[in-house]
């Protein structure tokens, strides 16, 4: 792995494309190292993941919403749409739209938070719709993911979008387009001016996850991965990107991250280096923002010591800056507070969270976000109780370049009325990498059977964990047996509204 520093420079300078970012990831995308198998294993793992996640959200409004609009956009040699039969194709980016959509909808797959934030999941939909419709294989496919994580997960590393008010998206574009050029086994040069018009197009504000969050919080990667395909489309066909787009003086680090001075440091992979930094990334548990995965399973853990909720007088969670500032108190968002907030404010509200987790010993993805559940007055009194405090230590730890030390948990005091105190700390969560009970294949099997049950037939569960696991030797055209078909009766529930599509 090299470090690269990356800063502005003024155009009468010229930098060469060499030694732009974009560039570099290009080489990286161009690149055909030897694979990892445990790298490998790991795709076929966080395949089944946002397999589970998404047919577990097939009938959430936001989901019908994408997946209408793709249905509108067949195309006989497109791609699959998730639920619906295999036999019907669709445009590549309207597929990718819709199953990017579905896959976070529930804020259910997989994680990784270091200088920013990041779901590098969000890359297979995209990856996985180009390849159906332009009939490649299961090792391809593989190729494609990992160099989507590969960039996502360094980028996030090294440039932090947070502290600008920038969603992550900005780096999911890039990783698409360059996941996308491995995939096609494009050039350096074309795969360069692709990553540089993704990332153009893919700049939004956090305030889709600030305040009042809505559904366009499931949108948003799946807008980045659709418009990453159209970006690469039109650089196939020779047309060129503005750049240098990290570097320019009028680029995204000189007007929108940290300005015309600023350094930043951004590893990748030496040329014939293996790809698999998809290894430090983490799916969850829970249905919840990764930071309150750990948190969970210590409320889970300390509810054992209370005999009597009712008697708590206040709960302090000590925790990192980043979860203090985007889940916690430190928010100031009133809405985290509110039992008539919507699902997608409610799973950014750590002191919601800790209150459920602690009153119920458990989480459910639709159990413990339905409003009656919200809005149980115990809950109610409980939840005000509770505030976050960012402590240094904390924040020193989630920032720790060690995947092993990396901690996203906290130190949690509960006092009693009586004077007493119950205090103790988690810092990775028990099925983190290298928490207590590391997901395994076996685990994420479980989660897919769990979550699709009633929705999809036993012998499609069991036909689509067969094909997935066989990820390595599918052949030409064979990748839409890595779609699904829920059953009949869902498969028919609409929301026909007057639309454009």
């Amino acid at each position: 792995m090299k470090e690269f520093k990356v800063k502005v420079y003024p155009s009468k300078i010229n930098l060469p494309k060499e030694e732009q970012l974009a560039y570099r990831i290009a080489k990286v995308a161009n690149d055909n190292p030897p694979l990892d198998e445990k790298a490998v294993d790991m795709v076929i793992n966080r395949i089944i993941d946002n397999a589970s996640v998404a047919i577990a959200s097939f009938s959430r409004q936001a989901v019908v919403t994408a997946r209408e609009m793709a249905l509108a956009h067949p195309r006989a040699n497109g791609a699959t749409v998730f639920g619906i039969n295999s036999k019907k194709k669709f445009d590549c980016e309207w597929a990718a739209w819709a199953n990017g959509t579905a896959v976070r909808e529930l804020d259910f797959h997989d994680t990784f938070l270091a200088a920013d934030y990041s779901h590098p999941g969000d890359n297979i939909p995209a990856i996985l719709a180009v390849a159906q419709q332009k009939e490649l294989n299961g090792m391809d496919l593989i190729r494609g993911i990992l160099t989507g994580y590969e960039i996502q997960v360094n980028l996030v590393k090294g440039i932090c979008l947070h502290e600008h008010k920038i969603d992550h998206i900005a780096h999911l574009g890039p990783s698409v387009a360059a996941g996308l050029g491995s995939l096609l086994k494009l050039d350096t040069e074309t795969i360069y001016q692709a990553v540089q018009q993704a990332l153009h197009t893919t700049i939004s504000t956090r305030q889709s996850r600030k305040g009042d969050i809505s559904s366009w919080k499931a949108f948003a990667p799946a807008h980045a991965g659709k418009l990453a395909i159209e970006a690469v489309d039109r650089c196939m066909r020779g047309e060129r990107a503005p750049n240098p787009i990290y570097e320019g003086e009028d680029s995204v680090i000189a007007r929108i991250l940290s300005g015309p001075d600023a350094e930043y440091i951004v590893p990748l992979p030496d040329q014939g280096e293996s790809k698999k930094v998809i290894l430090e990334t983490y799916t969850k548990e829970h249905s919840a923002e990764y930071q309150a995965q750990a948190l969970i399973d210590l409320a889970r853990d300390m509810r054992t010591k209370i005999k009597d909720f009712s008697k708590i007088e206040s709960i302090e969670i000590h925790t990192s800056h980043h979860t203090h500032y985007v889940i916690g108190t430190g928010a100031n968002d009133p809405q985290k507070m509110d039992p008539n907030a919507s699902r997608e404010t409610l799973d950014h509200s750590i002191m919601y969270i800790f209150a459920v987790a602690l009153e119920d010993g458990k989480w459910h993805h639709e159990d413990s976000y339905t409003p009656q559940r919200a809005k149980k007055q115990s809950t109610v009194t409980l939840w005000k109780k509770i505030k976050t405090f960012e402590d240094k230590e904390w924040t020193k730890k989630y920032h720790d370049k060690d995947p092993k030390k990396k901690c996203f948990g906290g130190r949690v005091i509960i006092k009693m009325n009586d004077g007493s105190k119950i205090e103790d700390e988690l810092g990775i969560a028990d099925a983190n990498p290298w928490g207590k009970r590391p997901f395994e294949r076996k685990n994420y099997v479980e989660k897919f059977r769990t979550l699709t049950k009633d929705i999809i037939s036993k012998s499609e569960s069991e036909r689509f964990l067969e094909a997935v696991q066989n990820l390595r030797s599918l052949k030409n055209k064979e990748l839409d047996q890595l779609n699904i078909e829920v059953i009949e009766k869902i498969q028919s529930v609409n929301r026909k509204k007057s639309a454009i599509f």
